[in-house]
């Protein structure tokens, strides 16, 4: 997968890590940038082609890949985080991270899968989280939806090989972004973490840890669990 003469289209692109994957697909040469958001009059970056989308409305998902039928990768980026837990958290609240990172994500694939497959095979990278692999008590919500977004990821790329459609996940911990705003804790520069992310799709990568903390936690799986959450204090 060349991101020089792609056609990508990056959702949750307003701020954060997504603004930098359409900043960097453009410095890299990518032929068109989709760059997707709830109020796309919030998007601020020169050269992308702004596209009103809102991944958890299959109506909004449906009308972008109906514009955006030339995509050959798809950054599946937008997500929230609500902070919630699960035991006594807002229902509501549970069911909107999951239906933003799973059923939206879902969605996203199901439409653009046809796509993709008629241009050729192309990419799709979604943005997952250290967080599908471990639980941190006042974000429960986030470790479940995240969870099943990588088990979605898995289960996509077995479905999707067969038309030459690779796809990869990003795992990442806290990114300095305006959703990481209250973290006290280290925090990865994005731009990093999207110059990693777009190295792995150019490698054929199908997996990206796009940080020590990632390697950490995927390699503690291994292990007896009581061990992980000693250590880490969780």
């Amino acid at each position: 997968m060349q991101i020089s003469g792609s056609i990508a289209l990056v959702t949750g692109a307003n701020r954060g890590i997504g603004r930098h994957f359409a900043q960097q697909l453009l410095e890299r040469g990518a032929a068109k940038v989709y760059a997707t958001a709830r109020r796309p009059e919030a998007i601020d970056i020169p050269g992308v082609e702004k596209l009103r989308l809102d991944i958890t409305d299959p109506g909004s998902v449906e009308a972008a890949a109906a514009v955006a039928s030339d995509v050959t990768l798809l950054i599946n980026n937008a997500g929230i985080a609500t902070y919630t837990n699960l035991v006594t958290g807002d229902l509501t609240k549970i069911r909107s991270e999951v239906d933003t990172h799973f059923y939206g994500t879902l969605s996203m694939v199901r439409a653009f899968a046809p796509v993709l497959s008629a241009n050729g095979g192309g990419g799709i990278l979604n943005v997952l989280s250290a967080l599908s692999w471990f639980s941190y008590d006042g974000a429960n919500a986030y470790a479940v939806a995240k969870a099943a977004e990588w088990s979605l990821t898995n289960g996509i790329r077995l479905e999707l090989a067969g038309q030459g459609t690779l796809v990869t996940g990003l795992h990442l911990g806290s990114a300095d972004t305006d959703m990481m705003a209250n973290y006290d804790g280290d925090k990865i520069d994005p731009a990093d973490v999207v110059r990693v992310a777009l190295d792995g799709i150019e490698a054929g990568k199908i997996e990206v840890l796009a940080d020590e903390w990632s390697a950490y936690i995927k390699a503690s799986l291994a292990n007896d669990p009581s061990a992980f959450y000693s250590v880490s204090g969780r």
